[in-house]
C-alpha cells in the first residue's frame, strides 16, 4: 500500500491548494558536486527556467539539450499562517526520472520514476507566514533497473550521454505541474470504485480509505447538482436510479462527495467527477457498458515544440479538437501514464483511454523496433538485475492504477510495451506483473501489452497473460517496404492466419502500425516517406484488418510527428505522425478521417 495519497489536489471546504507552477531557478550539475557545496540550500547561479516543462528544448546549446546526469531547481513559497495546524504537504505530478526533494535545507523525499506523482508532509519543516525554499535534485540517467529502460554512457570527453533502448526522446524535468497542499490531520486519503447496472438504474460499489476512525459519509450528485444517493460507511454500494452512463463519445458525469465527519462536524471533505459505466470483454468484443466497441484512434506522446514533455493546457485542448475531428474515440497512453488533467479531459469527452505503464525498452537493442522486425531473440529478464526492475515496474503499476483508477475514461491496463518474449525468463515476470494489476483493480479493467514484432504466435510466451491481444506492427515499413509492400501484405495476413488458427477467443487490436512521412513530400509513383505511400501502406494495412472479425481496434502510430534521439533511422524525429508536430494533419488526415466517421462504434459485432 502507498504511504503516499495519490489523489489529485483540490480546494474544498476542507482543503487548500497553491500552484507553485511558474520560473525556478535551474542549473546543472555536471560534476555532481551539489550535495557537497551546500546546494540544498540554495543553487548557485541566477539561471531562471519554467515548471512545469522539459529543460532541454529551451536553449541553444547542443550539451545543455543532450544533457545526462544531475540537475537542480529551486524556488520560494509562502506557507499562510491560519495553515498552522494542517498537515502541509508539496506534491509533484512528476519528476523524471528520479529526485531528492529539500525544504529549508533539510531532505523530505526521495522519488524514483518520472511519470507519476509523489508528496512529502512538510508540516514540521516549514515556517508558517513567511517564505519557504525548496530544492530539487533531478537526475534524468537510464539504467536496465528502472523505467523506462536504458543505459548511460560516458564519453571520452567526460560527458554523459543518455541511450535509451526506446524510440523517443529523454526528455526530463519537472514536467508537470507541483502544488503547495494544506490538508486537514485526518483526511480521505483513496477511494476505490465499481460499477453494476441493473437496467434502468445502477450500482456504484465503494471502499473509503482514510487515516483515521471517524465516520464517512457519500453523496452522489447528478449534472445538474440533484443528490441522486447518499450512503454512510467505508464501504458500501451508492443505489442510482433511471442510471445515465458514461459512454464513449456521450460522457455524463456525477460528482461524488465524500465527506470525514464527527457528528455534525465537517473533518475533510473531497469531490471528483465519476462516469458510472462497466467494461468488459467477452469472447472477442470489447464491452462497454454491454455493448460492442470497436476502437479507432492513436498512439500518442507527450511531446511538443518547445517544452517536449511538459503538460501543456493548451496542447492538450488542440490535440482533442483534432481526435474528434477525425472521429477517434481512443487512445493508449505510448509509453507512460500522462498528465492527469489529460484524463480529466479524456473523461469529459467520452475517450476511451488504454493506460500503460512506463515499461518500455525490455528488449535488449538500442533499435528494438529494428532488432525484432529480424527476428532477433534476447534473454533481457534473465539479466542479474532483473529482480530489481521487477520491484520499480510493480511499484509503477501501483502508482498508475492508484491515481488512474477511477476515471471512467481509463478501460485498459497496458503493463509492457514491446518486451522481449520469445524467452521462458519472461513468464515469471509477467505473471507477477499482470497478477497484482488484477489484484490492485476493483474494477478487473482489461490487462494487456503491446507485442512486438518477433513476438509472433509460434514464439511469443506470455500472450495468454493479456486479456486482449495488442499488436505492434510495421509490415511494409520496416519489413518489406515500398515496392515489396505486396509481400508485405501476404506476410501480415500469414501472421493473422496463425492467430486465428490459435482460436484464442480474444479481442485482437493494433496499438501501433504506421510509416515515416515528411509533411513537405510528394512523390508519383510512390516511395518510401512520401505521403503518398503513407496512403498505400494504410490502404493495404486496412485491408488486412478488416478482413478479419476478432481484430477490434485500430490506434495507429503516431498521433503526431514526435522527437526521438538523432540518428540515422529519425529525420529530426519520429515522423510516423497523421499530423505534424505543430498539430497541422497530413494528408492521410484526411483519409482516416473518411474511414473512422463511416466505421459504426460497434463495426465487427
Amino acid at each position: 500500500m502507498l504511504e503516499h495519497s495519490m489523489l489529485y489536489p483540490k480546494t474544498t471546504l476542507t482543503r487548500r491548494r497553491i500552484s507553485m507552477d511558474g520560473m525556478w531557478k535551474f542549473h546543472l550539475d555536471e560534476r555532481s558536486v551539489g550535495e557537497n557545496e551546500g546546494w540544498i540550500d540554495g543553487i548557485p547561479g541566477e539561471e531562471m527556467i519554467p515548471v512545469p516543462a522539459s529543460f532541454q528544448d529551451f536553449y541553444t546549446e547542443k550539451d545543455i539539450r543532450e544533457y545526462t546526469g544531475d540537475f537542480w531547481y529551486e524556488t520560494d513559497f509562502f506557507v499562510p499562517g491560519e495553515w498552522e495546524g494542517r498537515e502541509i504537504l508539496l506534491r509533484f505530478g512528476a519528476a523524471t526520472h528520479r529526485a531528492s526533494v529539500y525544504v529549508n535545507g533539510i531532505l523530505i523525499t526521495e522519488h524514483e520514476g518520472g511519470f507519476l506523482p509523489f508528496s512529502a508532509k512538510v508540516t514540521t519543516v516549514v515556517r508558517y507566514d513567511s517564505y519557504n525554499k525548496v530544492v530539487v535534485k533531478v537526475n534524468n540517467e537510464l539504467n536496465c533497473t528502472n523505467l523506462p529502460c536504458g543505459e548511460t554512457i560516458t564519453l571520452p570527453n567526460g560527458k554523459k550521454m543518455s541511450k535509451p533502448y526506446f524510440d523517443f526522446f529523454n526528455y526530463a524535468g519537472l514536467q508537470r505541474s507541483v502544488y503547495l497542499l494544506a490538508l486537514p490531520g485526518e483526511s480521505i486519503v483513496d477511494f476505490d470504485l465499481d460499477y453494476a447496472i441493473h437496467g434502468k438504474n445502477a450500482e456504484v460499489s465503494y471502499q473509503i480509505r482514510t487515516n483515521g476512525e471517524h465516520a464517512v459519509q457519500l453523496a452522489l450528485f447528478d449534472a445538474k447538482g440533484h443528490c441522486v444517493a447518499q450512503k454512510d460507511g467505508k464501504e458500501g454500494v451508492l443505489y442510482v436510479e433511471n442510471a445515465r452512463l458514461w459512454q464513449g463519445g456521450n460522457a455524463y458525469l456525477y460528482r461524488l462527495r465524500i465527506r470525514i465527519m464527527d457528528g455534525e462536524e465537517l473533518i475533510d471533505e473531497y469531490e471528483q467527477e465519476i462516469g458510472i459505466r462497466t467494461v468488459k470483454v467477452e469472447g472477442t468484443d470489447i464491452l462497454i457498458n454491454g455493448e460492442p466497441v470497436y476502437l479507432k484512434g492513436f498512439g500518442k506522446h507527450e511531446d511538443s515544440d518547445i517544452v517536449g514533455r511538459g503538460f501543456s493546457i493548451g496542447i492538450m485542448k488542440r490535440d482533442f479538437e483534432l481526435m474528434k475531428w477525425i472521429g477517434a474515440n481512443s487512445f493508449r497512453t505510448s509509453h507512460y501514464p500522462y498528465s492527469e488533467e489529460i484524463y480529466q479531459m479524456a473523461d469529459r469527452e467520452g475517450f476511451l483511454i488504454i493506460d500503460e505503464v512506463p515499461a518500455v525498452g525490455m528488449f535488449q537493442s538500442l533499435m528494438n523496433f529494428m532488432e525484432a522486425s529480424t527476428g532477433k531473440q534476447t534473454a533481457f529478464f534473465e539479466k542479474e538485475t532483473t529482480p530489481v526492475l521487477l520491484k520499480a515496474h510493480l511499484r509503477a503499476i501501483e502508482e498508475m492504477i492508484a491515481r488512474d483508477k477511477n476515471h471512467p475514461s481509463v478501460v485498459a491496463w497496458s503493463l509492457l510495451n514491446e518486451p522481449e518474449t520469445t524467452n521462458e525468463a519472461a513468464v515469471p515476470y509477467f505473471k507477477e506483473v499482470f497478477d497484482l494489476a488484477n489484484k490492485l483493480d476493483m474494477q478487473k479493467r482489461p490487462r494487456t501489452f503491446a507485442l512486438i514484432m518477433n513476438s509472433l504466435p509460434d514464439t511469443c510466451k506470455c500472450y495468454q497473460f493479456s486479456d486482449i491481444i495488442a499488436l505492434n506492427r510495421y509490415y511494409g515499413w520496416y519489413m518489406k517496404g515500398g515496392y515489396e509492400i505486396c509481400v508485405a501484405e501476404e506476410l501480415f495476413r500469414k501472421e493473422m492466419d496463425a492467430w486465428k488458427e490459435k482460436k484464442l477467443n480474444k479481442p485482437f487490436i493494433f496499438t501501433e502500425y504506421g510509416a515515416d512521412t515528411l509533411a513537405s513530400e510528394h512523390k508519383l509513383p510512390s516511395v518510401m516517406w512520401s505521403q503518398e505511400y503513407q496512403d498505400e501502406y494504410l490502404k493495404m494495412t486496412h485491408e488486412v484488418f478488416d478482413s478479419y472479425d476478432f481484430i477490434k481496434g485500430e490506434q495507429i502510430w503516431n498521433f503526431a510527428d514526435f522527437q526521438t534521439t538523432e540518428g540515422i533511422m529519425r529525420v529530426n524525429g519520429n515522423k510516423k505522425g497523421v499530423f505534424t508536430r505543430q498539430r497541422q494533419p497530413k494528408d492521410i488526415a484526411y483519409k482516416l478521417k473518411e474511414r473512422w466517421e463511416n466505421l459504426p462504434l460497434d463495426y465487427k459485432k
